[in-house]
């Protein structure tokens, strides 16, 4: 579990660093400020949560390994959601897309109530692992 987790964490940090780019390059002669910076949330978001994936495969070495991993599907079902729906809203610009940004929200805060439910337990045994 750690190694894959690091591994989507690794994918989730050289996406947002790409989308990164194309936002400061690529955006600016296609649409508005304002999808820019809607944009540009959407990665910084998705930076968090990949150095937040990252922190749950290091804290899996010590918690506990179910709360680790329902807190990873909420961390990255989040980002989909969330990070993906403003992605999506500031390159076509269709409205409708708005009501899933708020799913996306919820799922990361679940993510991060779950991640400080391990961390406030006490921590797992290495023959518990």
């Amino acid at each position: 579990m750690k190694h894959r987790l690091l591994s989507v964490a690794a994918m989730s940090g050289f996406i947002a660093v790409a989308l990164g780019a194309f936002a400061a390059h690529g955006l600016k002669k296609v649409t508005s400020p304002e999808l820019i910076s809607i944009f540009n949330l959407a990665v910084e978001y998705q930076f968090y949560h990949t150095f937040a994936l990252i922190a749950l495969a290091f804290a899996a070495n010590w918690l506990c390994p179910k709360l680790i991993n329902w807190a990873a599907i909420f961390f990255i079902t989040g980002m989909v959601l969330f990070s993906g729906s403003l992605y999506l809203y500031a390159l076509i610009g269709q409205k409708w897309l708005g009501p899933i940004t708020p799913i996306g929200g919820v799922c990361l805060l679940i993510g991060w109530a779950i991640f400080a439910t391990a961390a406030w337990r006490k921590p797992v045994s290495k023959d518990q692992i």
